[in-house]
């Protein structure tokens, strides 16, 4: 069964396109990869799955689309139940990835919120718990970001609202999750290759970006003795609806990496399987850099 016709080829970049942030997946051109990998032949094939997360629960935010709906289907795959958080303005790429989700046999369930308020991260791990009667992944994901190019063209309002977004929700979101979590359970953090290049043009989100690992590597610290491991990935160049939401078209004229092209989404949410199943049980307080081959002695 195939979760979706891959449209991109692996070998160009994404044409230059622009969407209203925080932009959608179905509007995407081409549309992102969700469920297939890189074959040896240069094209893709679905990804294989093993049962390695099997009757598993997660809770994956920013799951309608892009890196989210990639982990969400492939967790399907391999056997977990998701819900996932999202924009109410992402309602219909939600819908899609329920439908994705369903598929292959497995419940997706949807909650539209704006992560931003500290309540309504606790609802969330609430409803969470709820629907899916536990929490054995956390997969911190959401982000925002919006490109300027010198310190003195950034609000005080636009780096509140980051900071808001991108790291405050990932404290709440653990500290309310971690309570129904057990050993053997995992968290898992959205971090960036911008935190270990120091993008210039998202002053604001590459320093968030770093917030998430020094947190990652913090929280292990406090309960990898307990089982429960913590890590993060830090992708580089991925083609999602964040890229012509907030992107100039010389950014996205350039939005490649050492490999010569973007990643797909669902390359990084193999990495993501992988820290999330058994696999990676020696793995705690560590990022994989899936990044396209740039090299950032992390």
């Amino acid at each position: 069964m195939s979760a979706e016709k891959p449209q991109f080829d692996i070998g160009h970049q994404p044409n230059i396109q622009h969407q209203t942030f925080p932009g959608s997946q179905a509007d995407l051109d081409p549309a992102p990869s969700v469920a297939h990998v890189p074959s040896p032949d240069g094209g893709y094939k679905l990804y294989q799955a093993a049962g390695k997360l099997k009757d598993k629960k997660a809770l994956i935010t920013g799951g309608d689309s892009g890196i989210g709906r990639s982990t969400a289907v492939l967790f399907a795959m391999e056997g977990a139940d998701s819900f996932i958080a999202y924009l109410p303005e992402e309602q219909k790429d939600a819908e899609e990835t329920k439908a994705l989700v369903e598929k292959y046999g497995r419940k997706c369930f949807l909650y539209p919120t704006n992560l931003k308020e500290q309540g309504n991260c606790k609802k969330v791990v609430e409803e969470a718990v709820k629907q899916l009667g536990a929490i054995n992944v956390l997969f911190n994901n959401h982000a925002y970001q919006m490109m300027t190019q010198d310190i003195s063209e950034i609000s005080e309002e636009q780096w509140l609202h980051t900071f808001d977004t991108n790291i405050h929700p990932f404290f709440f979101l653990s500290k309310y999750a971690l309570p129904h979590m057990k050993k053997g359970d995992t968290i898992i953090n959205n971090a960036s290759v911008n935190a270990y290049i120091g993008r210039p043009d998202l002053l604001d989100y590459t320093s968030t970006k770093g917030a998430i690992v020094s947190f990652t590597r913090g929280l292990s610290n406090q309960f990898v003795g307990k089982g429960i491991r913590v890590n993060a990935v830090a992708p580089g160049p991925v083609w999602t609806p964040l890229i012509p939401s907030t992107m100039t078209d010389e950014a996205i004229k350039q939005f490649t990496s050492p490999m010569g092209r973007p990643g797909q989404p669902s390359e990084i949410a193999t990495c993501v399987v992988f820290l999330a199943s058994t696999d990676s049980s020696q793995i705690s307080g560590q990022t994989i850099h899936c990044n396209g081959g740039v090299i950032v002695n992390g």
